[in-house]
């Protein structure tokens, strides 16, 4: 059999077999970037991966010193699917600690990271017919989870010059009658933009006429915002706070990406719900890590103050050295750890001998002839852009700022 031929049959079966939900479905792009970096790294090339949404920064001690305890007391079975008492208990205070939320225990779900927090959601409360709304630039994952609930995404796109930030005149026009979802994001992956207090009580004034559409609110880097912006909850709006998740998680904060702890909060019949879905997927988050997590939110939070002090020098050094490199653009973000450039300047150009007319052109240009990792705009939504992660380690950095200053120097 040919190359062709099995390509053709593996196509073939697919569109037999596979359902329709899970060919509406793309691959993280990010993940995908990321595995190709990681392959080109056990190959024994020097690859600088900005591609990762992953700190460079190992877990705090305390953290891990409280994984081990729970391991030598042998905390390793099963634990309540919406996750130890212990745990919801924390999440509950940082939430009223850190942004002046009022939870229960029982209005908290502990999911295996993130990502499942936000997918349970998205499944409890969207299906066929209904729409999304998903600002754009957006995380990857976002118009993915809607396929999976066989719902359509919606997407609003904001560019460089509106700050990444959509307004509320374009969040108006996308609602229809089959709206059911509006996904929220600040600070933002990919783009680092934070909305101030007044711009999000403007989008949420929007939305509060429609008793039928809902809120997700995703704070996962409520803790990387730097200079004078402050971070403001959706659901410190009381009239809407019936209608709003607010999901985050220990991933970044506490670098504990492979921990894979996440939580979400809100009315606890949609937790209920959220919870249900959790018990037929995986069903409860790992012990160990729940115990861990429990440290890391009632712990020492000094070290997410430090670790936010030098993010904020690597963003100011980053940002100064992508800005002198022709033909790109980059604006300087208000929190996470992420610029998101604008390349556009670069397109239809030749470098090397390489013509590059799209983002994703520009960054396996950027991988396979210069060895740094990043990804394209196009999977968040946005081309034209590439987005860089500055959670890696200044001497980092510097050699990737070095290479896409040759990179593009011709």
């Amino acid at each position: 059999m040919t190359a062709s031929a099995s390509v053709a049959e593996s196509v073939s079966l697919e569109e037999r077999f596979l359902s329709k939900r899970v060919r509406a479905v793309n691959e993280s792009q990010t993940l995908q970037i990321t595995g190709q970096a990681k392959k080109m790294i056990d190959a024994g090339l020097d690859v600088i991966s900005l591609s990762a949404g992953e700190p460079d920064f190992p877990t705090p001690d305390f953290v891990c010193e409280a994984a081990k305890r729970a391991i030598d007391q042998g905390f390793t079975k099963y634990t309540a699917n919406q996750g130890i008492l212990e745990l919801r208990k924390a999440v509950a205070e940082k939430f009223r600690r850190d942004s002046g939320l009022v939870y229960t225990p029982d209005e908290i779900l502990v999911s295996n990271g993130g990502k499942q927090a936000i997918a349970n959601a998205v499944l409890a409360l969207t299906g066929e017919g209904d729409e999304v709304i998903i600002p754009a630039p957006y995380w990857v994952s976002f118009p993915e989870m809607a396929h999976l609930a066989g719902a359509t995404p919606v997407v609003i796109s904001a560019g460089l010059d509106q700050g990444f930030k959509i307004t509320p005149e374009q969040l108006s026009r996308a609602i229809t009658p089959q709206t059911k979802l509006f996904i929220f994001n600040s600070p933002s992956n990919p783009t680092g933009a934070v909305y101030t207090e007044p711009e999000i009580r403007a989008l949420m004034q929007v939305l509060e006429p429609y008793d039928g559409i809902f809120i997700i609110s995703d704070e996962m880097y409520e803790k990387l915002i730097y200079g004078s912006q402050q971070h403001f909850s959706p659901a410190r709006i009381e009239s809407l706070k019936g209608r709003i998740l607010t999901s985050n998680a220990c991933s970044k904060v506490y670098s504990m990406t492979g921990w894979r702890v996440g939580y979400i909060a809100g009315p606890r019949w949609i937790i209920d719900a959220c919870a249900k879905i959790q018990s037929q997927t995986t069903s409860n988050a790992s012990s160990i890590s729940q115990k861990a997590a429990v440290a890391a939110l009632t712990g020492d939070q000094s070290v997410v103050a430090m670790r936010r002090g030098e993010f904020e020098k690597r963003r100011d050094f980053f940002c100064a050295g992508l800005n002198k490199i022709g033909g790109i653009r980059a604006a300087v973000p208000d929190g996470a750890f992420y610029v998101f450039a604008s390349v556009e300047n670069l397109l239809g150009k030749t470098f090397q001998g390489a013509r590059l007319d799209t983002s994703v052109d520009v960054a396996k240009y950027l991988l396979e002839k210069h060895l740094v990792a990043t990804v394209p705009g196009d999977a968040f939504g946005a081309a034209g852009y590439l987005r860089l992660s500055y959670a890696a380690g200044m001497n980092e950095l510097e050699k990737a700022l070095s290479r896409m200053q040759t990179a593009f120097a011709s």
